[in-house]
Order: structure tokens, then C-alpha cells, then sequence
């Protein structure tokens, strides 16, 4: 029986080494996963890099991973691990989506994933933390180095004199590995202290307590009597309750909805700057740092924490135990500065065609006058902010007609707190300069400033006037505010602030409208996703933070002057003269509106097909209408961008703009089929108008000469295309000829293939008699082959046979000589006894003939098998 092939597959091929035998890596390319968990064992710190041969990303980074390791490979243990042969322990306990994948494992914890940028830089960074989780605070140095940082910060309080680690120091560890595991990018950084004096400066005096430090907010203490202490709670609390001013954006190359998610939260500052995370400076971020942190200062209530600035200064006497007046003058000071909140009020003019307000800034302030010991100041809530209006609405008569060039502060007692009161600063300001921000110098830049008392609190000296300008003019409190302060706050367009690494992520600068000639790779944006608008920082201008803040500033107000970036077709050339101008965004402006003549523009896009058989259509049109008068011009909507007054959902579209009357564009209607005809008709109906005004015989003699020209134009068209007609019929004559003489050597090449049709069936029936004759000879051939086979055989046996018979003859003829030999010798003894004689002459005989008898019978048989055979 025939059984069915089976299918043959080649055995895949033996893996070798995907990393040199040279490098610190140690590669097991045969995914030994078992030898590789026997390997971390005996390390505090293993990196594992599963990589497929194949994969291009794991090549990539194989160099990456390779330079690390030369760095590190003293204190980290590197292990490359081949997770595609199908033979190897990984592939079979391990189901990646993709290629590479990097495990990191400090002693037991693990795995961390790593699922940043594939850099030598960022790697290192990341091993780096996962090897040194917690940083150690010794000194106030240090402390106002970790709070000054842009990274939301973690501490500890753990006294170290219990043996070996004091309680709750593993779980906290353990919580910095728990963050890194949850969050790659690492922006949550833990430290340590170990000095009780250090600790206290951030009120923590029991050991085992936790401090999540805020700049914007008043910071946290872990709850440890409603949490239970854990590293996961630790983690979780840390993480859900940080303060993100900034945030880093590293998408991984791949599809994702991590922009989009982002993009959709409200309006980005995007920031590219070259980053380099293994620097111990980065000037340029902390620049960006501090314009993010007065942006996001709408609360400066936090009098319980110390001023970073005063913290800072190890050696000064107000941190000694022996120097307590020192350290209360600093609270004093510090609780001065800090403002719940502030609410700016714009009375109305002092006349009715006066061009003049009275602005005020109403702040309100606490724990002043009387000062209690260490009172926690709470965040101001709308009840306060109502309380403070309504005391100012009652004193509004004050400010009402002042008309000055200076700043008129005045205090206004609480009626609901001894420790409160507000604080109102005006000032004259022109209509037009109602907005803050409206220009780079603020409306309170004169620097002389006039105080007055209006109320029971009589405290004029440490009045603090508006809060954007409080550093310009009372310059011993020492403020580094700017006037963005608090900004994301006072505006209904706040900005979030993203960080892009420009080494990396490039490509996303240049298609927001980032030079590509440019050597230096610093680049901002605002994208607003709502509004569909963008704009773009002025690449001639430095990235510094006063740059910043006029772009932050400028886009918050309500009439922002930033113009919209739109992008525009690179591809474009218009050195060649075209019947249909070609517009981009840079020539919109100029071509529609700004042009002496009326414009049929249409919008397409090159995957549109329907647009593309519109081409010649508008060719025509072009033609046919008088270049002076009219241009026909088309856009790209897919590589140019639009005002959104002018976009469109629809492709084609066909949109008019007469002479004088831009603003009054007429879209080609929709239920009518676009060919020359109908544009005709719709130009002619659109472009003419009736004019209020009589015409002057001035107007009529130039509109006949217009008219003149139109008809002169259209005449010359007619005759174009009358000449075009003539040749037409020429070239319809000459086709019909063709087509004629096409149909007569058809005719021929019909006839021609009938007869070789016939030929063709007499061959064939011709091939099938040549056929049967020679099947029939050939088995003729067959027959007598058998036949002769036969005779071949027949004589074979014959002359066997006769071979056997002469063997016979030869046979005879011995045995009768023998016989008569016995005779002779039988005749010599017949001297002996007769009786003896006769008796043993008998039995010989006998014998003899028994033998004779045997040796026939034994030929006959063997002659006789030879013939059956």
C-alpha cells in the first residue's frame, strides 16, 4: 500500500554567540535559565538581557549593554540570556512580546524591569539607582541638595543604634526598589537620615517616620496609624500623593497612546533640551526647574517648612540649638512671604469715557500681629477669599477715584480671625494694559510705593503689594518670584510641562517645527489639542527661563499675541511658471487675500483620486479665464496647515473669493457635478455684483473696455478652439482609414487561419494513423522477442543434456573395462576350491551388480533432474 508522504522540516539551526567570548557579559545562547538563577546566587546586583538572535533592536543594543558593562561589571553581574531557541529552558518558561527585555535583581528583590531608552546612558543611570536605592543624608547640606532637586523626594528618620538595622529600615528600602519597579523613569528618589538634628528641621523626630517632600504643597508624613507600615503602602502613598511640576516623556519607538493621553489632560509646553543622565549638573534643567516652580506657586502657606534658601546656609548660627532668637526671626520671615492665596480686582473706570481702572491685587494673610507657636497654617478656602471681598467691596470707596502712578496698599482686619487680615494693593492702569502680562514689563514697574492705613490693623511695614511685582520694590524680603508666579493658577489656560530628551526624540521637535539645520538641539512648543493650534519659541532665541516665561506668559493671556505655526509644504518650487499656482501656508495670506484678483482656490490631498481627475478640468478653466483677472490655485490640506476658519472635512472642495470681497467666500456647491461648464457659471455668477452707488460714465467706459477685453479673450479662445476641432476631424478621418485597413487584414488573417485549421486536423489525423501503426509493429516486435527468448532457453537445455550424455558414455565404458578386468582375474584363481570358488565368485558377483545397479540408478535420477530442470 502507498502511504502518504509526510511534510520535512529542517531542524532549526544550533545558536552560537551573540556577544564576543572577550565581553564582561556573560552569554548563555542556548538559554540556560537554570545556570543563569544559579549564577545570581552568588551576586548582590545581576542585570539579565533577554535578546533573539534576529531581533534588530536586541543587535542595537548588544553595543549599549557592552558599554555598561565595561563600566560596571566590578559591582554588577551582566547576563545575556538567549530566550528563541525553542531547545532552551527560557523560551519554554519565558513568553516575551518583544525583544530585547532587561531584568535587574538587588539580592532577592526582583525582577525590575527596565523599560526605558536602549542607551548606555539611561541603563547605566537606572543599574546605578537599583544599586544605591536610598541616599544618605548626613548634613543640612545635603538635605537642602535632596529637597532642592526637581524630583519629588522621599526620606526616612531611622536612628542606627540597634543592631543590625533599626525597625522598618528593610521595609523602606525595600519601598525605593518597589518604586523603581512601578515607575522605570525613576522619579521618586528615597533618602535617609541618620542625624537627629538633620531630621528635625523637616519635623521628624521619631525614628521610623516618613517625609514626602513638596515644593508647590505643604508636604506629607506617612500616616503610619491609618496605613499599615509596608514597602508596597509606602510606595503607593508615595506615589499617588507626589507633586509632578515637571514631567519627563520618553516614548518607546513603538505604538502607543502615550501622547495622546498626555496631549488630551489640556494645553503642553513641550521642552527638548540635550540630556545627559549621568551628569551631576544640569544647569539648563534647573532653570526650566524654577520657571515650573513659580508657575505652579498658586499657595504660599507653607510656614511649617524651612525656607531652602536659609536652609542652605550650614554655618549660619540660625541652625545652632544655642542661637533660638535667630531661628524665630527666620519663621517670622518666612510665614511674611508665604500667601495663602491672592485674588486680582478690576473696579470699573472712574468716569464714563475715562480709559482708566483701578486694578487691585487682594491678598489675604495670617499668623501676623499675634503669633502663636508653630501654628500649622491651613490652605485658604473660598469662604476666606469671599470674606476678604466683601471686606474690600466696603472699602472699595478708597481706591475708587485714585488716579496715581503708584501702588496704594492698604490692610483690612478680619472679622472672623485675630490672626488675619488682607492686604489690597491698587493702581491706575490704561484700558489696554488691563492684562497683566500683556507685555514684557509689568504694569506695576514704578518703584515707588505709597501706604496707606484704612483699617483697625495698623501694620504698614510689612504690607506686601501685588504679588508679581513684591521683588521690584521691597527688596528686603529677598523674593526670588517672578511675575509668572502662581500663573497656572490665575488663568483658564494652564499649561502642563513636559520634558523631551533632544537626543533622542528629535525626530518629534522637527515635525512640531524644529529647524533641522540647527546644531543645537533646544526646542519648545505649546501644543493645544482642543484648539488644534500650536505654537512655536523662536529658535533665534536662547532656551533660557526668562525666554520661557514671556512664551508661558504670552500664551496665558487672553488675547495671546503668539502666532500659530502652521506647517508648510517643504516640497514646493515656484520658479516654474504654472497655469495652476501652487499654495502652501507661508503663501496663503498672499496669494487669497492679500491678491488684486479673484481666486478659485481648491483643496485636495494626493491620496484623494477623485481630486486628481479634477487636473485637467482646472487646466482648462485656467486657460479660459483672463490671467489678470482671475487665478486658479489649489492647496495640499495633508502637508499644509490652514486657519480653521478655512479648513474642510470634505475633499474636493471648491471655495471662491472675489475681488474685494475675500471675506465673502462662496463654496462650490456640493449636489452639482464639477466640470467646465458649471465653474463657469458659478465664477460669472459670484464675481459680477450690483454696486450701491451709481455708475459714473468714468465706470461704465471702464467696464466696457473690461467687457471688450473679456469678449476679445473669449474670441481668441473660440478661434483656439476652433483650429483644435479642425484637427480633430483630420485625425478622426485618419483613424477611420486605420480603423479600414484593420478590418480588411483582419479579414485575410481570418481566412488564413481557417485553411490552417484544416491543415492542422489532416496533420492531426495523419499523427494518429502513424500512431496505431506503430503500436501494432511494436508489439509485433514484443511477440517475436518472446518467441525468440523461448528458442534461446530450449537450446540451453539441449545442449545440458547433451553434456550429461557424454558424462554417461564415459561412465559405461569405465565400468566395462573394470568388468572385464574382474573376469581375468576370476579365471587366474581357479586353482582353489570349487565350492569356495563358486561361493565367493557369487557374492562378488553380486556385489558388483548391486554397484553397477546403484551408480545407473543414481545417473538415471541425477540425467533426469537435469531434464526437469
Amino acid at each position: 500500500s502507498c502511504s502518504r508522504a509526510k511534510d520535512v522540516t529542517m531542524p532549526a539551526k544550533l545558536p552560537v554567540n551573540f556577544f564576543s567570548t572577550r565581553s564582561p557579559v556573560i552569554d548563555l545562547f542556548r538559554g540556560q535559565l537554570d545556570y543563569a538563577d544559579h549564577l545570581r546566587q552568588d551576586s548582590e546586583i545581576v542585570l539579565y538581557f533577554f535578546y533573539a538572535p534576529w531581533c534588530g533592536q536586541s543587535i542595537a543594543a548588544r553595543e549599549e549593554i557592552e558599554h555598561v558593562a565595561s563600566r560596571l561589571s566590578d559591582q554588577v553581574l551582566f547576563v545575556a540570556i538567549n530566550c528563541w531557541w525553542n531547545q532552551g529552558k527560557c523560551r519554554k518558561q519565558k513568553h516575551f512580546f518583544y525583544f530585547p527585555v532587561i531584568h535587574l535583581y538587588h539580592r532577592s528583590f526582583g525582577p525590575i524591569e527596565y523599560k526605558g531608552p536602549m542607551s548606555a546612558v539611561y541603563i547605566e543611570k537606572f543599574v546605578r539607582r537599583v544599586m544605591t536605592p536610598l541616599l544618605y543624608i548626613s548634613s543640612r547640606s545635603k538635605l537642602l541638595d535632596f529637597l532642592s532637586n526637581y524630583e519629588p523626594g522621599v526620606l526616612g528618620y531611622f536612628e542606627f543604634n540597634a543592631s543590625p538595622q533599626p525597625p522598618g529600615y528593610l521595609t523602606f528600602f525595600k519601598s525605593a526598589l518597589h518604586s523603581l519597579k512601578k515607575d522605570y523613569l525613576g522619579t521618586i528618589r528615597f533618602g535617609v537620615i541618620t542625624d537627629k538634628r538633620v531630621a528635625e528641621q523637616i519635623s521628624l523626630v521619631r525614628s521610623g517616620s516618613v517625609y514626602l517632600h513638596r515644593h508647590a504643597n505643604t508636604s506629607l508624613i506617612y500616616p503610619d496609624e491609618v496605613m499599615n507600615y509596608t514597602a508596597e503602602n509606602i510606595c503607593k502613598w508615595a506615589l499617588e500623593n507626589r507633586e509632578m511640576l515637571i514631567r519627563w516623556l520618553r516614548p518607546h519607538g513603538g505604538k502607543s497612546l502615550l501622547l495622546n493621553n498626555e496631549l488630551k489632560k489640556g494645553p503642553a509646553l513641550l521642552i527638548f533640551i540635550p540630556f545627559n543622565p549621568l551628569a551631576e549638573i544640569h544647569p539648563l534643567l534647573d532653570e526650566i526647574t524654577k520657571v515650573a516652580l513659580e508657575y505652579h506657586s498658586c499657595n504660599k502657606s507653607q510656614a511649617a517648612e524651612p525656607d531652602l534658601q536659609h536652609l542652605g546656609d550650614t554655618d549660619s548660627p540660625a541652625f545652632d540649638s544655642s542661637a533660638p532668637d535667630a531661628y524665630t526671626k527666620l519663621s517670622e520671615t518666612f510665614s511674611i512671604t508665604k500667601y495663602p492665596c491672592c485674588n486680582t480686582v478690576v473696579l470699573p473706570q472712574w468716569h464714563s469715557i475715562s480709559r482708566t481702572h483701578n486694578v487691585c491685587e487682594l491678598c489675604i494673610n495670617q499668623t501676623l500681629g499675634v503669633k502663636p507657636n508653630k501654628v500649622h497654617v491651613p490652605h485658604c478656602n473660598f469662604l476666606e477669599i469671599e470674606a476678604a471681598l466683601d471686606s474690600f467691596y466696603l472699602q472699595e470707596h478708597t481706591f475708587f477715584q485714585v488716579i496715581s502712578n503708584t501702588i496704594e496698599c492698604s490692610n483690612f482686619l478680619s472679622f472672623y480671625s485675630p490672626f488675619s487680615y488682607y492686604t489690597a494693593c491698587c493702581r491706575t492702569v490704561n484700558r489696554h494694559f488691563l492684562s497683566f502680562i500683556s507685555s514684557e514689563k509689568t504694569i506695576f514697574q514704578t518703584p515707588k510705593v505709597a501706604f496707606s492705613s484704612h483699617g483697625k490693623k495698623d501694620n504698614t511695614q510689612r504690607s506686601i503689594p501685588h504679588i508679581e511685582d513684591r521683588n521690584c520694590f521691597i527688596p528686603d524680603l529677598h523674593i526670588s518670584g517672578t511675575n509668572i508666579t502662581g500663573l497656572s493658577c490665575r488663568t483658564n489656560k494652564t499649561l502642563n510641562l513636559y520634558l523631551l530628551d533632544s537626543n533622542l526624540f528629535w525626530i518629534y521637535a522637527e515635525r512640531l517645527g524644529a529647524s533641522r539645520s540647527t546644531h543645537l538641539k533646544e526646542f519648545a512648543a505649546i501644543v493645544d489639542l482642543k484648539e488644534e493650534v500650536h505654537y512655536v519659541l523662536d529658535q533665534n532665541q536662547s532656551l533660557v527661563g526668562s525666554t520661557l516665561e514671556n512664551f508661558i506668559k504670552n500664551f496665558s493671556i487672553l488675547y495671546s499675541p503668539l502666532k500659530r505655526h502652521l506647517v508648510d509644504d517643504p516640497s514646493v518650487h515656484f520658479h516654474e511658471q504654472r497655469v495652476i499656482t501652487e499654495v502652501t501656508t507661508n503663501t496663503f495670506h498672499d496669494t487669497v487675500f492679500l491678491s488684486e484678483k479673484n481666486v478659485l482656490l481648491l483643496y485636495y490631498a494626493q491620496w484623494c483620486g477623485f481630486c486628481a481627475s479634477l487636473n485637467h478640468i482646472f487646466i482648462q478653466l485656467a486657460r479660459l479665464l483672463p490671467p489678470d483677472n482671475f487665478t486658479v490655485a489649489r492647496i495640499d490640506i495633508t502637508r499644509n496647515d490652514l486657519p480653521w476658519e478655512f479648513m474642510t472635512d470634505r475633499l474636493p472642495t471648491i471655495l471662491f473669493f472675489p475681488h474685494k470681497r475675500k471675506e465673502q467666500s462662496v463654496k462650490f456647491p456640493e449636489d452639482f457635478s464639477v466640470n467646465l461648464p458649471n465653474l463657469l457659471k458659478f465664477l460669472l455668477h459670484h464675481s459680477s455684483f450690483s454696486s450701491s452707488e451709481p455708475c459714473t460714465k468714468e465706470c461704465l467706459h471702464k467696464e466696457t473696455i473690461l467687457q471688450q477685453g473679456h469678449i476679445s479673450h473669449l474670441e481668441r479662445e473660440i478661434q483656439k478652439l476652433r483650429s483644435e476641432i479642425s484637427a480633430l476631424h483630420q485625425a478622426h478621418d485618419q483613424l477611420e482609414a486605420q480603423l479600414s485597413e484593420a478590418r480588411r487584414e483582419e479579414h485575410r488573417l481570418q481566412q488564413q487561419k481557417h485553411t490552417l485549421e484544416k491543415q492542422h486536423k489532416t496533420l492531426q489525423l495523419h499523427s494518429e494513423q502513424l500512431q496505431a501503426t506503430y503500436d501494432q509493429k511494436n508489439q509485433e516486435l514484443l511477440e517475436m522477442a518472446e518467441k525468440l527468448q523461448e528458442l534461446a532457453d530450449a537450446s540451453e537445455n539441449l545442449l545440458k543434456e547433451n553434456t550429461l550424455l557424454r558424462i554417461l558414455v564415459a561412465s559405461r565404458e569405465g565400468k566395462l573395462h573394470s568388468k572385464d578386468e574382474i573376469k581375468e582375474s576370476l579365471q587366474s584363481e581357479q586353482m582353489l576350491s570349487e565350492d569356495s570358488d563358486v561361493s565367493v565368485s557369487t557374492v562378488t558377483a553380486t556385489l558388483e551388480e548391486k554397484k553397477i545397479d546403484n551408480i545407473d540408478t543414481i545417473e538415471t535420477e541425477h540425467s533426469s533432474g537435469n531434464r526437469t530442470e
